[in-house]
């Protein structure tokens, strides 16, 4: 158990920090279940606009340091392409 006052203020900015992070992740994973959606129904403008609200909830995810910039980066990326291919 913590005993100084400082890991005792870390313990609590730390459960803080993970409520709001959580939610942040939380956030992201429906935007991207909008997208994989559409693309089950195979609406692609609904798709398409699912997946330009996404975006900046991804680059968000990434500059609040909740997501890996690579990561954001790979299901963008596969994201669009299956946009792209639904005809």
């Amino acid at each position: 158990m913590a005993n100084t006052p400082q890991a005792k203020k870390r313990i609590r900015r730390n459960d803080r920090r993970a409520e709001i992070n959580g939610a942040r992740v939380s956030r992201i994973r429906t935007f991207i279940k909008k997208v994989e959606s559409a693309l089950a129904s195979g609406d692609r403008e609904a798709a398409s606009a699912a997946l330009t609200a996404a975006q900046p909830e991804l680059a968000r995810g990434v500059a609040k340091g909740v997501l890996h910039k690579n990561t954001a980066s790979r299901k963008f990326a596969r994201l669009t392409k299956a946009v792209s291919t639904l005809a």
